[in-house]
């Protein structure tokens, strides 16, 4: 049986657990907190830095959320989220690049300023963020004009830009327009839906506040 390590509100354990939902992957989910300590253990043998996700499945063992999606592709009856024609593998791969770095990233950046000490704060590391936010928005509204990511067909970028786009619209709003609206038809999408769903008992843990309207 496949096992995903990570967290219900962790935004890059929700990429693999959306794509194994999307799949139909059966798999057990492996809670890392303090609760479970010999899954935090495990995760520190399963990768470099200790963060989720993870995946093992019997001898098999990856780390790193991107990685974890390209191996679910192997299972279940749905189309893969790695598109069979090489140059759409090529731009859904990059779209999750860019949906990881310059808008997961920046959004975690907002929030880790959040949790510093109100003495070590720094509102310039927080607003430049914020800047490169923007500015990855207005690039992404431009490039989103189908019903997911890169056309008709879920792709391996959607279960990037979920995660990204659900907790960053929660740090600095998303405008009204594409971007925005693609972020509501992936929150409604099922496999979606459900992982938001999963996290809602555990947005208490939100250092800015969770907004009600998600």
């Amino acid at each position: 049986m496949i096992e995903i390590f990570g967290h219900p509100f962790a935004a890059f354990a929700w990429k693999p657990l959306i794509a194994a939902y999307e799949r139909g992957v059966p798999f057990t989910f492996k809670m890392v907190d303090p609760d479970h300590r010999d899954n935090q253990a495990r995760m520190i043998e399963l990768s470099p830095t200790g963060q989720f996700p993870a995946l093992v499945n019997g001898d098999v063992e990856i780390t790193q959320s991107n990685a974890v999606i390209e191996y679910l592709d192997q299972f279940g009856t749905a189309p893969p989220l790695i598109p069979a024609n090489a140059n759409d593998a090529l731009r859904a791969r990059m779209l999750t690049e860019v949906f990881d770095d310059y808008i997961a990233h920046p959004m975690q950046r907002v929030v880790a300023e959040s949790l510093r000490p109100s003495d070590q704060q720094d509102p310039r590391r927080a607003e430049e963020a914020r800047q490169e936010l923007e500015r990855t928005y207005r690039w992404l509204s431009k490039r989103v004009g189908g019903y997911f990511a890169t056309g008709d067909a879920m792709t391996i970028a959607d279960c990037a830009a979920a995660p990204a786009l659900f907790y960053a619209d929660w740090v600095h709003p998303i405008p009204e327009g594409a971007l925005k609206a693609y972020r509501a038809r992936l929150l409604a999408h099922p496999s979606v839906a459900r992982v938001v769903d999963e996290a809602r008992p555990y947005r208490p843990f939100f250092p800015l506040g969770a907004p009600d309207r998600d």
